[in-house]
């Protein structure tokens, strides 16, 4: 039987770090907080996007309004889901409680791998209405791009093969921070 392998790449503390530089990133390159707006890809990039809110609330003293995004509709491979298992996708709430009409909307993620999920984001936060900028922050980026989009703001560039997993591990849902490589 072939055991997969478990390498830790990140832990809490660089966690953090990445983030914070994410932060001041996004802050530099919007000139600051003006028309800032994040939205946070469900499940684990929406509670990154509240780590990053928080964070500009430290620095800069000002809330900036963090949505809520499930993509689950806009995937392109929906119909592939529903036909294997002969069930309806999941669909989890989206909460986008503000306009992004004019906004430098910054769409939150934790793993970049295909960018079908960043393209099914942008996708939805344009059926929203008309936004200055969409802007992409992931914790990781794997690689692996099947679409040409890239992320705008990245924690740590990880470059895996097909056969590896990342696995991002955050205390509100998993009780410990961790991000790991899956080696099968």
């Amino acid at each position: 039987m072939n055991m997969a392998e478990e390498i830790e790449i990140m832990d809490a503390q660089t966690m953090r770090r990445a983030l914070t530089r994410i932060t001041h990133e996004i802050l530099e390159k919007n000139d600051g907080t003006n028309n800032l707006v994040l939205v946070g890809i469900r499940t684990r990039g929406i509670y990154l996007a509240k780590r990053i809110a928080a964070k500009i609330k430290d620095f800069e003293g000002i809330d900036v309004p963090v949505g809520e995004l499930d993509i689950t509709l806009y995937r392109d491979d929906v119909h592939r889901v529903s036909d294997t298992t002969n069930q309806n996708p999941i669909l989890h709430e989206t909460n986008i409680p503000f306009s992004v009409e004019g906004k430098h909307v910054v769409l939150v993620d934790d793993v970049l791998f295909t960018a079908r999920t960043i393209r099914a984001g942008m996708d939805a936060v344009m059926d929203l209405g008309r936004a200055k900028r969409i802007t992409v922050a992931v914790l990781i980026d794997r690689g692996h791009r099947e679409l040409p989009i890239k992320a705008d703001y990245v924690g740590k560039n990880i470059p895996t093969s097909q056969q590896e997993q990342i696995s991002v591990s955050i205390a509100e849902l998993d009780g410990s921070e961790k991000v790991t490589l899956i080696k099968a």
